[in-house]
Formats: structure tokens, sequence, C-alpha cells
């Protein structure tokens, strides 16, 4: 199940099965049958750590969703309720409490595991509810950071931005901060840190911190990674306003990409009969599993969505060619060989009827007039085109009710490339959107622009143009189907975040220093002492300079830099709480 884990530069299992016997600990403190009450949230990152087996193995025989009202029927000792330290998940809990305890008999145990972190306010409000004294174990779990696949971990924060930078609430840095230092535990003590902005700044003074008070939590391990880069997510606000142009991007921007899954329109998928002429269609949704387990899901997640017909049309034409070598097979051991390898052929051709599937519905959308319009004012954004003005595409979409989201990242997205509105045109698009979306969005909008979203321009000076120029954000000759530039992944736009990170690993920031102060936040730099027994490597660790050319990943969408790394580089950003990945 987690061969994928292992199949990167960095073997991620350890970090899954650190998670599993945490779990299984847990489980086994509480003696006899289970049943798990689940904060439904929840469920999705703790499939990526254990499926419904290694539960079944600990005694856990019925799972439910936690809603209010009464739990329903189960014949188990023990009823654990996993759960974040949210008080409105509290009222439930303490609902279903009551009900148990008025109207079953023999009484059960109740347990309680607060994700990732247990809440003293939360056993506070139990308290006063009565409630607290029910709860035979009160721990926690931390799940910090999930291993989604060989390059990549996730937080699955997605409030993390919101809780930052709109409610001033650090708890999502610490939870980081936890996260790294269990990934230093499991793979070395990483010798570099960089980063870039406040939050950054704050993750990395609480791992020193951290490994400060507790000196005992090192390991004599060789570290695995040279380098930790820490990025705010308001260093680069552009990337995720764009349309991500990759076939993975493109699933994820129109179908949503959770917790490894993905669900889609039915129809595409179903089993075509003779005679019946599309009767009797699915009406639920089709749900796939999207990792590097799948040889060909691999191959083409990360290419330009206008390669990957080519890419398809050839696995066709091969695992037809296989399957036509059944007629040639004469003797009993050509034929043994072949049966021996039809299961993998089946999976092959079954992995190229879904992604054909996929390909078609994705292409319905991209070759349409308006999703072409919209590309088109948003690369005219980044490559500094109109950037001053009321935009005409955008006050169309208005007029017509588009989607409200998909408008408001247009006008961040004008904001961020000019550096701001100026007041006529800032208050232009805010009275169109209020006036056809509702007053109620006022709200929104302001939300906006305490983010740094959106704002007014205050006279300063647009640094945009500078950084797109100096560090190349903007590629007029892109290769779609060779690619040799970070800047396919959006048919023109390298991710400001991934030009930083590649010219960290060469030629350095110190290249960079004048484009650095200009974008938000301070930049730094901090050196980290290995165990005493790995000390005399580190000079040797850190002079390497990065010779091979390899892959670096870009967070929240899943691209491949040519940027370089001698060992691996753990990137790890403020992406909306989305991912990090080790590359």
């Amino acid at each position: 199940m987690a061969a994928h884990l292992s199949s990167g530069r960095v073997n991620l299992t350890a970090l899954r099965e650190a998670g599993r016997r945490e779990l299984r600990e847990f489980l086994d403190k509480c003696a006899g049958s289970k049943a798990i009450v689940w904060d439904e949230y929840l469920t999705g990152p703790f499939g990526l750590i254990a499926q419904y087996s290694l539960l079944k193995e600990h005694e856990v025989e019925k799972m439910f969703t936690l809603k209010p009202g009464r739990l329903p029927q189960a014949d188990v000792r023990n009823i654990i309720f996993f759960v974040r330290p949210r008080l409105e998940l509290m009222d439930i809990i303490t609902d279903n409490v009551r009900r148990e305890d008025r109207g079953r008999s023999p009484q059960r145990d109740f347990h309680i595991l607060f994700v990732p972190r247990r809440s003293l306010l939360c056993e506070q409000w139990l308290k006063e509810q009565g409630v607290l004294g029910s709860f035979i174990h009160r721990e926690q779990y931390s799940l910090d950071l999930i291993p989604f696949d060989g390059d990549l971990l996730s937080m699955e924060s997605e409030s993390a931005f919101k809780e930052c930078y709109l409610e001033s609430d650090q708890t999502s840095l610490y939870h980081a901060a936890k996260g790294l230092m269990t990934l230093q535990a499991l793979y070395g003590t990483i010798p570099q840190i960089f980063g870039k902005g406040e939050c950054a700044r704050h993750v990395a003074n609480m791992m020193i911190r951290m490994k400060r008070e507790f000196p005992g939590s090192q390991n004599s391990i060789f570290p695995v990674f040279d380098t930790l880069l820490l990025l705010d997510r308001n260093v680069d606000l552009l990337t995720p306003l764009a349309t991500q142009l990759t076939y993975e991007g493109l699933i994820d921007e129109i179908y949503g990409i959770q917790n490894t899954y993905v669900k889609l329109p039915p129809e595409k998928f179903a089993p075509k009969k003779q005679g019946e002429g599309g009767k009797d269609l699915p009406t639920e949704p089709k749900k796939l599993q999207l990792n590097s387990a799948e040889e060909l899901y691999a191959e083409i997640r990360d290419k330009n969505f206008n390669a990957v017909g080519s890419v398809l049309s050839k696995k066709a034409k091969i695992i037809s060619a296989a399957f036509e070598e059944r007629h040639h097979a004469k003797t009993v051991g050509e034929i043994k060989q072949f049966v021996s390898q039809l299961p993998h052929m089946q999976a092959a051709r079954s992995s190229l009827a879904n992604h054909t599937s996929i390909a078609e519905l994705i292409k319905d959308i991209t070759t349409s007039e308006d999703f072409f319009d919209n590309l088109t004012v948003e690369q005219e954004f980044m490559s500094g085109i109109d950037t001053d003005k009321v935009n005409n595409y955008i006050e169309d979409c208005i007029a017509q009710k588009h989607s409200l989201i998909k408008i408001l990242r247009l006008v961040c997205l004008q904001s961020v490339c000019n550096n701001g509105l100026k007041q006529k045109v800032l208050d232009h698009y805010k009275r169109e959107i209020l006036q056809t979306y509702g007053y109620e969005h006022i709200l929104t909008l302001n939300n906006l622009e305490k983010a740094g979203l959106l704002k007014l321009q205050t006279g300063g000076r647009n640094n945009y143009p500078t950084i797109r120029k100096t560090l190349r954000l903007w590629m007029d000759d892109v290769n779609e189907q060779n690619p040799n530039d970070i800047s396919y992944v959006y048919s023109g736009y390298a991710p400001l975040s991934v030009r930083l990170a590649q010219l960290l690993a060469r030629p350095g920031w110190r290249s960079i220093e004048e484009v650095l102060k200009m974008l938000p936040g301070p930049h730094f730099e901090e050196r980290q002492q290995l165990p005493t027994g790995l000390q005399k490597k580190q000079p040797e660790i850190i002079q390497r300079n990065f010779p091979r050319s390899r892959g670096l990943g870009l967070l929240s969408q899943r691209t491949q830099a040519a940027a370089s790394g001698s060992r691996s580089v753990l990137c790890y950003g403020w992406w909306l709480g989305r991912q990090s990945r080790p590359c």
C-alpha cells in the first residue's frame, strides 16, 4: 500500500510508520472491542496513515461519523472520539455522551483523542457540561506532516493562512515546527535553514528553541536533507491565483483533489454495452485515488495538459500491442509468460481508460471560449499588460454573474501584479461585485484586503516588473512538450517560489539581495549543529554546493523545476494550508 512513499529521493515510509505506531499504542490502551466516532474532517487524512484493516486488527468493530443525537447501536466496550479541538465539536460530543449514559446498559468506556493537539479549553468546556469525568483517556495524536506521495507532505491545515493573517492565530506555526522536528528525529538534523517571511522566521525560531529545550530528541542519524527552505504564503501570492495547467493541476482546479482522491462525473466512466444505448447510467460520482503508485499517472501528472494526449496515445498503442502478443504465443512457456503478465496489462488498460476519460472531461472545459479568455487575461496580468485599469473581461463576467471565486481570483491577481489597484479601479470593482453578488460580501472584500490579496495602490513604486524581470517570472518561449524550464506549468509564468528555490540552490540568495528586500518579510539563514558524532562531517555536507541538477518541488501544485541539489532540499511553505515537498 505504501510502495509509492519509498519511490522518491527520500523514503517517507518511516514517517507513515511513526504515525501508525502512535495510533496503535493509543488503541491498545483501550482494552476490548471498540467503535470510533470520527470528526468527518479527519477521515481523509487518517486514511493516508492507516487503513481499516489496521484498525480492525486492534479490535475496532464499528466506525461512525460525529453528529448530534444518539450514537448508532454497537455492541462494543469502548467508544473513542477522534476530533479536532473545536468547541462546536465538544457540544456534539456532550450530547452523544449524555444520551449514551441515559439510554444504554451496560455502560461503555469513553475516550477522546484530540488531533493534532490536546486542548485545555475544550476539556474545560466538557467539564462545565459535566461529562469530562466520563472519559477514561484524554490524549492527543500529532497528525502534523502527512505523507501523500514519495515527494509530497501536507499538514492539511486549510485554514492556516486565514488564521495567521486574519485572526493573528499562530497555532498552525507551532504545529509546523513540531512536524519539522519529528521529521528531523526520523531523518536527521537539517544543517541549513533558509527562509523568507515573518511566519517562516517564527517557525525557524520555534524549531531552534525546541532543539535547545529537548537536546535528547536528536538522533545520531546522518542527515537526509541538506537544506530546509521556509517560505511564507504572502511572499508569493501570485502563484495560487493563476490557473494551473499541468494534468494534475487542472484536475485539482476543476474537480478538486482531497486527500489524494478526486470525485468525477460518472457518465464518462459508464461501461459501454452493445445495444443499451446509454441506458442506466451511474449517478454516483466516480471516486479515484491519484498518486504515484499508478504508473501512468506518475508519468503524466506533471506534464502540461497539451502534452498529455500524445502520451496517452502512445500508451494505448503499447498496451494494444501487448495484448496482441497472445496470438503469437504457441508454446506452453510462451502462454504461461503471457498469463503471468496479464494482471499487470489489465491494470494498465484500466488505468489508461480512466485517464483518457479524465482527459476528455478536462478537454471539454479547456477548449471552451470562456476558459481561453480567462487564461488570456491571467497571462496579460502576469506579463504586465493593462494591470492599471478596469478589465473588460472581468466586467463582463460580473455582469453574467460568473462564479464569485473566479471574479475574486482575477481581481486579486490584477492587484498583486500591479502592487495594488488605483482608487477608481478598486472602487469600481467593489461596487460591481457588491451590487451583483450581495452586500454581505463587504466582509469578504475586507478580509481580502487584510490578507494583502486586494489592496489600494498608495503611490509607491510597483516592484512587480523588477521582480518579474530579475527572477525571469515570465518566459515568452515555452516548450510544453519537452520543457526545460518550470514556466511550462503555467504556459509562460514561472512560480516565484520555485525561482527562489532554484536561486537558493545556485548561485545563492546573495545574488538577488535587492529583489528579496522587495518581497514581504525578512530573509534569513540558520545553521544547525549536528549531533556530536556527526560534527566532523558537517563541513563536507555544507560545502558540496549542490553539484547535480535534480527536480525541485512546488508545494500546492506538483511541478518539476530545473533546480540543483546534491542530496535533498525540503521546501516548506504557507500555501493556503496545503503541501510541502521533499525533493
